[in-house]
């Protein structure tokens, strides 16, 4: 079915789920030494990175009532938009309880996602369109709530956490490339401006192959430096000779998504086991 794609099912993206639960794993399990640390408040931090994923996944595809015009996908876009924001009021009603723990300065870093989050698709920002949401999900969904998860249980951020967060940010961009990748065709057809129509599948197929690569050799760096100390991050690496096997051909493109976040839950809880 032409308008699929905005079935409840694949708007909520579940694979993508395992962006929230990890980015949020590394930065708790690097607090888990501090004094102080709260297992409920971590539960809360888990909670609502997941209904901010959820609101993220649900909004994203607005922009796209601009150039539709079948009544059925449109009324589809209108539902996951309005339950979108209702995880969006969900999540944010966790972070006022989380400001009330942490103090203000959490108050700056969910500012911060909360804009970023509506400007993903919401117009006049629209970052999906202008094809910077690869780079914006990088920071929104990958250093942000890694830093900001161990700040509410640590009261700090240091250049430790940051550099932590790189490799599980970077991952977080190759999921959304790959869904950009496999809707290609459908994102051309109906003018939305995504990087990968711009850059064109060839240039985006390489962009998505540099990204895993470029996660290999920084972790391998930040092993190297003392700032994870485990191996058990090498043991996903035969995953990337499979996902290099999909992104190839249009079928298997098609599951590039759900593969490329199975790689991600796989290399992310083995990273949260090496730090």
């Amino acid at each position: 079915m032409k308008y699929d794609k905005y079935s409840l099912g694949r708007a909520l993206r579940p694979f993508s789920f395992s962006v929230a639960l990890i980015t949020c794993l590394v930065g708790i399990l690097s607090a888990a030494d501090q004094s102080g640390f709260s297992y409920p408040v971590a539960s809360l931090i888990l909670l609502g990175a997941l209904l901010l994923q959820a609101s993220v996944n649900l909004i994203n595809d607005h922009a796209d009532l601009h150039y539709l015009t079948d009544t059925v996908a449109r009324a589809k876009i209108i539902r996951n938009f309005r339950l979108g924001l209702g995880c969006l009021l969900l999540s944010a009603a966790v972070g006022i309880y989380l400001i009330s723990y942490a103090g203000l300065g959490l108050l700056a870093l969910l500012l911060v996602g909360l804009a970023g989050a509506l400007g993903y698709t919401v117009e006049p920002i629209n970052f999906k369109r202008r094809g910077l949401a690869v780079v914006l999900v990088f920071w929104l969904m990958g250093v942000l709530m890694v830093c900001g998860s161990y700040y509410i249980l640590a009261g700090e951020i240091n250049w430790l956490i940051f550099w932590r967060s790189v490799p599980v940010s970077l991952i977080s961009s190759l999921l959304l490339l790959a869904n950009e990748i496999r809707d290609v065709t459908s994102d051309r057809d109906e003018g939305i401006h995504t990087l990968t129509v711009r850059l064109g599948l060839r240039r985006a197929r390489m962009l998505y192959l540099m990204l895993l690569a470029s996660v290999v050799v920084i972790a391998g760096v930040l092993l190297s430096l003392g700032v994870i100390s485990g191996f058990w991050w090498l043991a996903s690496l035969p995953m990337i000779a499979w996902l290099y096997k999909q992104q190839q051909d249009e079928r298997g493109r098609a599951s590039l998504p759900p593969a490329s976040g199975r790689f991600f839950m796989l290399f992310g809880l083995l990273y949260c086991l090496s730090l």
